[in-house]
């Protein structure tokens, strides 16, 4: 069940809400989890009891480390923490890569193949296992004490605004609102508004822009095999790459925004996980405004830990981010374009770091629109690696980009696809301009006056109504992220 779903729209939320807000307060808890456990089962019957158990099992091991005062022993517990759950995921998520991948080095080498049947990936793995992996290791590094009752860490791990696709909740930041927040009507409204706004996001212009992606390329790795290249000229892949690029970002970046706004409506506060990507001037900021959470992560748990940019030699620094980024690419999927879309990013990123950035600030003004436009093709060009599996046809497909094939074949473009198209790069890039970045500013995490709270409530209802119109007159409705 996702959240631009007719079923999650018009009877899950409705239901969980009117429960909810009619629970006491000491029962409100417990209705979120109950309500999560169902969301999960409904995506993934066959899982569900295995999250459970592991998440049981976790909470009393990182209890134990707790409280056990011998640093030896905590360092055990904590080990039997990690191990449980990067085990959990390397399991369920890579398995079927490295079987595939030995058998074809058996094959080539002429040896009998493993038999292997193919694993079922858990939804949502990624992220949780993420989560799991904050809270041992702030508890044991002392940073927040750990939760009081098993229930708790269920509701943390599992509930169900963040718990597909997040954003990453690290449990420091959660931890006091899971066992006392406060809730007000304001907070509610807006986050009312906030989860409209992701919807229209996601259906209205993700789905319309995946949609004509799709009849070009395909919607699954199946699809891509079956490609009749002869019908894709260079016009057709450029606006193709640049539709997905627009897609994913307001796909992801609108799941993020309901995710935040459901949230925000039961009185928590979730981090921001995008702050306009797009409108970065360089591959470093660009990861500091995409998937903010995940970026947070890996550098608190994985840069740092490495030693980060303290130590001895530049090499190691640019080793470090190399290999964060690598790690960030493999995380994403089970699949070499995963991984070498990891490590195209960690490179420029290295490229910056050792002469790229001081160039475009020699350059001045001109450096500052260079750079905008520098990024956002590194950026395009790396997202063909995310979105096709197979590596040969990555290869076609950057030829037929720069090929300069501009052979007479009938555009599969609709004029509602160029004017989304539009739409999407017009709220994408302008924030650019200052005034409009006020205006968002207040739209997104501003207090609204009488007349603003006015406005915001018709226009909430009115992507809510489209959106609805749109799911049900439409067949086309997945969601990048949900595989992750």
């Amino acid at each position: 069940m996702v959240f631009s779903s007719i079923s999650f729209l018009l009877y899950f939320l409705p239901t969980f809400l009117f429960f909810y807000f009619l629970s006491s307060k000491k029962n409100k808890n417990w209705v979120i989890l109950a309500f999560s456990i169902f969301f999960y089962s409904w995506g993934a019957p066959k899982f569900v009891f295995l999250l459970l158990a592991s998440t049981f099992i976790d909470f009393y091991l990182v209890r134990f480390m707790h409280q056990t005062q011998e640093q030896r022993r905590k360092k055990i517990l904590l080990g039997l923490s990690i191990t449980l759950n990067l085990g959990l995921l390397a399991f369920f998520k890579y398995s079927n890569f490295f079987i595939e991948n030995v058998n074809d080095l058996l094959s080539v080498m002429g040896s009998t193949e493993i038999q292997w049947t193919k694993i079922a990936l858990p939804i949502g793995i990624s992220f949780y296992t993420f989560q799991t992996l904050t809270y041992s290791v702030d508890v044991y590094r002392k940073v927040h004490k750990p939760l009081d009752y098993v229930s708790d860490y269920m509701l943390y791990i599992m509930m169900f605004p963040q718990l597909i696709a997040g954003p990453i909740v690290r449990f420091n930041s959660i931890a006091d609102q899971i066992e006392d927040r406060e809730e007000t009507y304001n907070d509610r409204l807006l986050g009312f508004y906030r989860f409209c706004i992701g919807l229209g996001k996601k259906v209205l212009i993700a789905n319309v822009l995946g949609e004509a992606v799709a009849s070009v390329i395909g919607s699954s790795p199946e699809a891509v095999l079956a490609i009749d290249w002869n019908l894709i000229n260079t016009p057709i892949a450029w606006w193709c790459i640049l539709a997905y690029t627009f897609q994913i970002y307001f796909d992801f970046s609108g799941y993020s925004d309901m995710a935040i706004g459901i949230g925000r409506m039961l009185g928590f506060t979730f981090p921001e996980n995008f702050d306009n990507p797009y409108t970065s001037r360089s591959i470093t900021e660009f990861w500091r405004r995409w998937h903010i959470t995940l970026g947070a992560f890996m550098r608190e748990y994985l840069y740092i830990p490495l030693g980060g940019s303290k130590v001895d030699s530049k090499s190691r620094v640019y080793f470090n981010l190399w290999f964060v980024f690598l790690m960030s690419g493999l995380w994403h999927g089970a699949s070499w374009n995963f991984v070498l879309w990891g490590a195209f990013h960690g490179i420029f990123l290295i490229i910056e770091r050792v002469f790229l950035l001081s160039v475009f600030k020699k350059m001045g003004k001109v450096g500052n629109v260079v750079s905008l436009f520098y990024c956002f093709f590194v950026v395009m060009m790396g997202w063909v690696l995310f979105f096709i599996e197979d590596l040969r046809a990555i290869g076609r497909f950057y030829r037929k980009l720069f090929g300069f094939d501009f052979s007479v074949i009938e555009s599969p473009y609709s004029t509602e696809f160029f004017v989304i198209l539009f739409i999407g790069m017009a709220f994408a890039f302008c924030t650019l301009i200052k005034p409009i970045q006020k205006i968002h500013d207040v739209v997104f995490f501003g207090e609204y006056n009488t007349w603003q709270t006015f406005v915001m409530y018709f226009v909430a209802i009115g992507l809510f109504v489209l959106s609805v119109s749109s799911i049900a007159s439409s067949s086309f409705n997945p969601f990048i992220y949900y595989r992750f």
